[in-house]
């Protein structure tokens, strides 16, 4: 029996889409912040990481060329990482294959827990409830309302016993 939270839609379809899309969303993201993140939308974050760290509220120009150059890596990574997630949503996840929503748990789970240590080390608090935190819900609330659509359909999940 498909779960459904409004009459018609079915709540696998909706999360597998979500999950897919906001990830095509956060590549593109990615993508635009490598090649151009000193643009107007990055402004607050821009002037946020030069509070925490120069104390003031543009970063110096001696660290312009850094900042450009270390965020071509940071955006390159961050749509490398989103299109992969939207490859998995699009296929294996939709499938319902243990996995995709294993290797999601285990690689994003890593990333935050990694990052949000790293954060706090450095004192960068907002990246961690603004950045983090964003992106965690948006593949948590998908792992979470699909869990047992993974369950249903995989009886024989692979196993420590029949590996």
């Amino acid at each position: 029996m498909k779960m459904q939270f409004i009459k018609g839609i079915d709540t696998f379809n909706f999360w597998q889409k979500w999950l897919f899309y906001s990830s095509v969303s956060f590549a593109l993201f990615g993508i635009t912040f490598a090649i151009y993140g000193d643009n107007p939308l990055f402004a607050p974050y821009n002037r946020a990481v030069a509070s925490v760290f120069w104390q003031i509220s543009n970063t110096p120009q001696e660290a312009q060329s850094y900042r450009g150059f270390i965020y071509g890596p940071l955006g390159g990574t961050i749509a490398c990482c989103y299109i992969f997630l939207a490859f998995i949503a699009w296929y294996p996840f939709k499938k319902k294959e243990a996995w995709a929503r294993n290797a999601i748990i285990v690689a994003f789970g890593t990333w935050i827990i990694l990052d949000s240590a790293i954060c706090l080390y450095y004192g960068v608090y907002f990246q961690i409830y603004l950045i983090n935190a964003f992106s965690f819900f948006q593949k948590a609330l998908p792992i979470i309302f699909t869990w047992k659509d993974f369950l249903s359909d995989n009886p024989k999940e692979i196993t420590t016993k029949n590996v």
